[in-house]
């Protein structure tokens, strides 16, 4: 399941999310938190479901399908964040994989100020595994990050802050080596996983693909190492073929 927003353009999301899972030959449910007016350059619009709605289709899903894993992607307000972490506890969804958007590729907002506080205090606790990009993590452990030692420790702050594991991704940390490295802290061990940077039109959306493939080989029964080495290599595969753009 994927519990996010709609993206108009269809290069992230819930569309992207849809996108991914078939692609990995997982079956796709959703619960459709926002409705989003954008495109890979800019937002132009959101609007908010009503909280019990969100909570209504999470709970109307797991009614019907066993959800093996879930992720979550942009939840915008506090009242959803709220909704969804209840809704994640009472329908007992043991794999959550959150994705903490905040900012669009773009650079539009996609996360009001005050949600911050039920995202860490509500949600990020009971995740599996977060999924948070360099500015993602830089706001959530109020450090700045220029290296990839500075990956390590933020990936190791935040994964024993919350108890959970911690997939930090480096697409956005500046180097001149022509390689992409991620970084796992689980289990209390740092994992590297590095791949060969691909230059492509557009990254909008990479994201919502690498925590989408994440959860759809959770799900298919990887283990976590195995699964975020895939997820990378999956996103890396989509730049290449530019798929979903």
């Amino acid at each position: 399941m994927t519990i996010a927003g709609s993206d108009s353009g269809g290069g992230a999301g819930i569309q992207a999310d849809l996108k991914v899972f078939s692609a990995l030959r997982v079956f796709g449910t959703t619960a459709i938190t926002c409705i989003t007016a954008q495109n890979p350059r800019k937002v132009t619009g959101i609007v908010a479901l009503d909280p019990q709605m969100v909570a209504l289709q999470i709970k109307t899903v797991c009614d019907a399908f066993p959800v093996r894993a879930a992720k979550t992607g942009m939840l915008y307000s506090a009242d959803i964040i709220r909704s969804v972490a209840k809704a994640v506890k009472l329908h007992r969804i043991e794999t959550v994989v959150v994705d903490p958007v905040m900012i669009a590729t773009s650079g539009g907002s996609l996360f009001q100020e005050q949600a911050i506080k039920s995202l860490c205090s509500q949600l990020l606790p009971i995740a599996t595994v977060i999924t948070p990009n360099l500015l993602e993590a830089e706001r959530l452990s109020g450090v700045r990050i220029h290296s990839l030692a500075g990956m390590k420790a933020a990936a190791i702050m935040l994964g024993r802050k919350y108890g959970v594991a911690c997939v930090l991704k480096g697409g956005h940390l500046p180097g001149k080596s022509g390689k992409v490295v991620d970084v796992l802290y689980a289990a209390g061990k740092v994992h590297e996983f590095t791949i060969k940077r691909v230059a492509a039109r557009t990254t909008h959306g990479t994201g919502c693909r690498f925590s989408a493939a994440l959860t759809a080989y959770l799900a298919a029964g990887e283990s976590l190492v195995s699964a975020v080495r895939k997820a990378q290599q999956f996103v890396a595969m989509s730049l290449r073929n530019q798929l979903y753009q």
